[in-house]
């Protein structure tokens, strides 16, 4: 099993996510936190589950949020290039490449 890593710009994705629907609800922060933990360890059990959609980049769906881990598997690692909401600049990831 490949470990997971999170580029430093996909990690703050998530935190800035993270803290929005904290705001909105309490908890509800957490509960997108428990969700993109829950979506993370599924890549990394068995990365190529999910389809490619550009390149070599896979997305995992997140569950109840309207976020994907878009993430590379890599010969040592599996790299989380971004957490991505699907409403917004579909594409604003491929510099990360």
């Amino acid at each position: 099993m490949k470990p997971v890593r999170l580029l430093h710009t996909a990690e703050l994705e998530m935190l800035d996510a993270a803290r929005y629907y904290e705001l909105q609800a309490p908890g509800l922060g957490i509960d997108y936190l428990d969700k993109i933990d829950s979506a993370i360890h599924d890549v990394e059990e068995n990365p190529e589950q999910w389809p490619t959609i550009r390149f070599n980049i896979r997305r995992r769906l997140v569950h109840r949020f309207p976020y994907g881990l878009l993430y590379r598997i890599d010969t040592e690692e599996i790299i989380v290039l971004a957490v991505m909401h699907l409403r917004r600049h579909p594409d604003y990831w491929i510099s990360r490449l």
